[in-house]
């Protein structure tokens, strides 16, 4: 049995992560704007999750406490947010999943959501890292863009260490100089020898950091083909933001994916996905 084969599926809500087990989908916006538009979306990916073989995860960020200007919109906060992405859960049945910034935050979040999401720019974290261990949820780890992909064997130690038993990471581009990402998918096969369901992050992927001034630009119509790629080298699941319309949004509107697009994109590359699944054991 190969290594990749012999990895253990990981527990996300009702789901099961990894090999033999459907795709994982986390999708949603980028930053909580407000409730209508908030279940406007959530609405929309679980009537896509019903029709695809996929398991959905609904993502959105209370608070964006990393933006290029302090002056940029970042959320409703903590309690308001944690509580639309409450009534989120009960409307539509999907696991939710947001960022933990600090380590007080972790208990907090975890009453909410399932799955708890490390920023990248947080991921060396360890007092982080171990507040969101010790909630018994899963965690899912962006690789920071300045961290090579076998150091983050470091942080799914310091996870198990700690009691996580469902560890994630996520691939999301790596600094090519200044202002721009690019991604090396040989890390998708390094992270996946860790025996640990790996997500790629097809939208943050796309960023060009601080391109704007004051804002993160980005080119949505290089989304599909890097999730594409992904997919055929070998992913647990891919990540994408979506909004009715991105160039309104506060937050990463450049690298978001329409959502009247999503679902033809989501198709495209589960076409990728499942042609591999049919010609690979993992």
């Amino acid at each position: 049995m190969s290594t990749l084969s012999a990895r253990i599926p990981a527990h996300l809500g009702p789901y099961r992560c990894g090999p033999h087990h459907p795709l994982v989908v986390i999708a949603g916006p980028c930053v909580i704007e407000n409730e209508s538009l908030l279940m406007q979306i959530a609405d929309a990916l679980a009537v896509i999750a019903r029709g695809l073989p996929v398991q959905m995860v609904f993502k959105a960020s209370f608070d964006k406490a990393n933006r290029t200007s302090g002056a940029s919109f970042r959320g409703p906060g903590i309690d308001e947010g944690l509580s639309m992405l409450d009534r989120v859960r009960i409307r539509t049945g999907l696991p939710v999943t947001t960022d933990v910034h600090l380590p007080e935050q972790a208990k907090k979040i975890a009453e909410v959501c399932d799955l708890l999401q490390i920023p990248a720019l947080l991921c060396r974290q360890t007092d982080l890292l171990i507040a969101a261990a010790l909630t018994g949820k899963a965690v899912n780890v962006k690789k920071g863009q300045f961290v090579a992909p076998a150091d983050m064997q470091h942080v799914v130690d310091k996870l198990t260490a700690n009691g996580c038993q469902d560890p994630f990471l996520c691939e999301r581009g790596t600094f090519f100089g200044y202002g721009r990402l690019v991604n090396d998918f040989t890390g998708l096969v390094v992270m996946r020898a860790m025996k640990v369901p790996v997500i790629f992050d097809a939208t943050h992927s796309v960023q060009q950091p601080s391109s704007l001034g004051s804002a993160t630009g980005g080119d949505r119509t290089l989304v599909e083909p890097l999730a594409r790629a992904a997919a055929a080298v070998g992913i647990d699941g891919v990540f994408f933001e979506t909004h009715p319309d991105p160039d309104r949004s506060p937050s990463d509107g450049q690298n978001m994916v329409p959502l009247d697009q999503f679902r033809r994109v989501l198709e495209n590359v589960l076409r990728i996905h499942e042609a591999r699944l049919a010609g690979c054991d993992s």
